[in-house]
């Protein structure tokens, strides 16, 4: 979570309680969830009166919102932003398998370094339409059109099944998505070698898109 600690107190937008409270607000309902995370609790923790937290924000749902947008901005871009794009779609890949492990191990480093703050996101994202269309927006605006001209360059290539772009997404994404969740939610605990799941869901997600 330091990472995006530290971006909100790099954003000059935000006060110093402003910060303290966004910091509480992801610690508790990443160890509770959204409806068991009172606002006293974040008051509490946060070190400041429950009306402050109404000052700045109106509703608890507000509060959420404030904290899930940067996650869904920059985790988004698939999970998901420009700098994600810049980072892996910009570059020359020898073949779509490269392409694949440099679109995972980007994003896999960032849930690594923000693991508080994807889980709420995973947890809450089905609950919340407001989430829901934030992340949409992101996606189909920065990430959709990178992977739309990425899956045409590696088909031209031979690569890829004469599949439509959106069933090669569709696959792709949900591998991934689930590889992530089981990893960083459901089973951080367990020992795991990353770099061999890495290229095992590399395999899975190939198995099924790419030509043989």
């Amino acid at each position: 979570m330091s990472d995006m600690i530290e971006t909100l107190r790099n954003d000059e937008n935000l006060t110093p309680k402003q910060i303290e409270i966004l910091k509480a607000a992801i610690e508790l309902i990443s160890e509770k969830g959204y409806y068991n995370t009172s606002t006293s609790e974040i008051a509490k923790r946060a070190g400041v009166a429950e009306g402050t937290i109404f000052r700045h924000y109106s509703t608890k749902k507000d509060l959420l919102v404030a904290i899930v947008t940067p996650v869904i901005s920059d985790f988004s871009a698939p999970f998901f932003a420009k700098q994600f794009v810049d980072q892996v779609f910009r570059e020359t890949y020898a073949n779509f398998r490269d392409l694949l492990y440099a679109f995972i191990k980007n994003r896999f480093e960032f849930a690594q370094s923000n693991v508080p703050l994807i889980k709420i996101l995973l947890q809450e994202l089905a609950f919340h339409p407001e989430i829901q269309a934030a992340y949409k927006e992101q996606f189909t605006d920065k990430v959709y059109p990178a992977i739309n001209q990425a899956i045409d360059f590696y088909k031209q290539k031979g690569e890829l099944r004469d599949l439509p772009n959106e069933t090669i997404i569709r696959t792709m994404v949900p591998t991934i998505l689930g590889f992530m969740m089981t990893r960083f939610i459901l089973k951080p605990d367990q020992t795991w070698d990353d770099e061999a799941e890495i290229k095992q869901t590399i395999d899975v997600i190939m198995g099924g898109v790419g030509k043989t």
